[in-house]
């Protein structure tokens, strides 16, 4: 079994959604002096490829901490659809993959691969990169997929500031992961994916270390 990671490293250096706090790494204990190593950190729970929670977006919404385990160990779909600035993924986008690949069925996780994680270091990363359009997600939605992940740093477009596409999943209680990197090294459109989260009581998100495993 091929293992692959699928994540981001958080370093004070990672670029970090507009508004956000940059990751700040502080070291507690030194070996020399307290006879080991211990650092505190100060980062958002949405940093690097992370995981939110409906709550993120819906008062009622479920909380990282109450989410099952069996949602984050699963089998998941690569659906490849290269996109670039400003592009969205559309309901036609996705049924043409179906078309080929038979129907998405109910209760699945779908990960796009964009191709845009190569912008990462670009200053256009978070304003203006690909993501659901409003169609494709309600046609997602009815679906009631457990999980929605993608390469970029927002399922929802860049330019689309009302956040329409993230209402629509946290309604249907999808789950949905962002900033996924290193999907170019699957080349099945099917294989397993762990995306979990720290145990974080009450939190909207959490960083994850996703990692695909391919047979």
């Amino acid at each position: 079994m091929k293992v692959v990671d699928l994540t981001l490293v958080i370093s004070e250096k990672i670029p970090v959604f507009p508004g956000s706090p940059k990751p700040h790494f502080i070291n507690w204990n030194m070996l020399d002096k307290d006879g080991y190593n211990l650092e505190l950190l100060f980062l958002s729970s949405h940093t690097g490829t992370h995981i939110d929670a409906p709550f993120h977006f819906l008062h009622n919404g479920q909380k990282i901490h109450q989410i099952h385990p069996r949602r984050l160990v699963t089998e998941a779909i690569l659906i490849k659809i290269r996109k670039n600035v400003d592009q969205g993924i559309s309901k036609k986008d996705i049924q043409k993959f179906e078309e080929k690949n038979g129907k998405i069925k109910i209760g699945s996780t779908i990960i796009f691969q964009t191709g845009w994680q190569k912008n990462l270091k670009k200053e256009f990363y978070f304003t203006k990169n690909p993501g659901l359009m409003i169609s494709a997600a309600k046609y997602l939605a009815s679906k009631k997929l457990n999980l929605i992940g993608i390469d970029s740093p927002s399922i929802d477009m860049g330019k689309n500031a009302k956040f329409s596409v993230h209402h629509i999943l946290a309604k249907n209680d999808i789950l949905i992961v962002e900033n996924l990197t290193n999907l170019e090294k699957i080349q099945s459109v099917i294989f397993h994916l762990i995306t979990a989260p720290l145990k974080l009581k009450n939190a909207t998100g959490s960083p994850i270390r996703a990692i695909a495993l391919i047979d």
